[in-house]
């Protein structure tokens, strides 16, 4: 959800009073896209509960993308992930009319594990304009490792276009670790998929309203807009599944083996600074884009609800 309010606020005028404050601040959590395919709530009875991997308004190469790499990172990882424990009402989420609905997961790593958590999210809402998806999964490391986490994310208010972010965003600051730029971004070659994608005719690199936000970011991220204008959804499918499946793929593929079981040799006070810039970039993350843009989409009790569930796992 990195540019959720932004969205929201070029779609419609506020749809909820903010003025009760949502408990506590959030986690960065990058999260949730989801395409504008008319043929895939269908599938779907209307009194069924949906979950995050169900990813209903997904085009079927997005969904098939996401659901891949989801089992990819659960298979790799295996053991090392606990069970879901969300409540339903927070794996599963809607406002009161019923045209915004969301669904969240959150799977926790091991004690033993370089993972801290791993959230995957969808939200669709209905606005006067067109239907606006987002949906997210990224993968979190805790301070026993310095490496890069995992983020992907589709914002789509168009059947033939949509914002991708996809990256390694780093933990740590590349100007003062020319090492860290060395082992996770120059040695792997992560600037060629970036480059390998903006020489397409339909794609155009984005750049994000938040100064904040596009800091977070390495300066490696694919973060773009895929515009196919007279191609149509056709189009879209093809690039998808040609270019972007690949580029996502294997940058999982990297993440898992140079982030998982990666990082260099740290003294216990950069394990403890390690873990306050983890907090602070989630808290301020959470505080540009959720509490300021889920209320307007859900009221506040469903988000602060939403948010609360999150900030266990990011803030902790």
């Amino acid at each position: 959800m990195v540019v959720l309010l932004n969205l929201i606020q070029q779609f419609q005028p506020p749809l909820f009073s903010t003025t009760k404050s949502l408990s506590s601040n959030k986690s960065r959590v990058v999260r949730t896209s989801i395409s504008c395919s008319s043929s895939s709530s269908s599938m779907y009875p209307q009194n069924k509960r949906l979950r995050f991997i169900d990813l209903p308004y997904l085009p079927t190469p997005q969904r098939n993308l996401m659901v891949d790499l989801v089992s990819k990172m659960e298979t790799s990882l295996g053991s090392q992930l606990l069970p879901s424990s969300l409540p339903l009402d927070v794996q599963y989420f809607e406002n009161e009319s019923g045209s915004s609905q969301g669904a969240l997961d959150i799977r926790s790593g091991t004690q033993d594990s370089t993972v801290d958590f791993i959230l995957g999210s969808w939200i669709h809402s209905k606005l006067p304009s067109g239907a606006l998806n987002i949906t997210t999964l990224t993968a979190y490391l805790n301070n026993t490792t310095d490496a890069p986490r995992f983020l992907i994310e589709f914002i789509q208010s168009s059947p033939t276009s949509l914002i991708l972010i996809l990256d390694l965003p780093p933990r740590k600051d590349l100007i003062l670790y020319p090492d860290y730029l060395t082992t996770f971004y120059n040695d792997t070659q992560l600037d060629r998929f970036r480059q390998q994608l903006v020489k397409l005719p339909e794609i155009q690199p984005y750049f994000s309203s938040s100064l904040y936000t596009r800091s977070v970011f390495s300066t490696t991220a694919v973060s773009i807009v895929i515009d196919c204008g007279t191609g149509g959804p056709d189009r879209m499918d093809e690039i998808i599944l040609d270019d972007v499946s690949p580029a996502a793929k294997e940058m999982l593929d990297i993440w898992l083996d140079k982030c998982v079981c990666g990082g260099r040799d740290m003294e216990e006070q950069e394990r403890v600074d390690l873990k306050k810039r983890d907090v602070l970039v989630n808290k301020k993350t959470l505080e540009i884009d959720l509490v300021a843009g889920l209320p307007r989409l859900f009221g506040p009790d469903v988000a602060n609800r939403v948010i609360e569930a999150i900030q266990k796992y990011s803030l902790a």
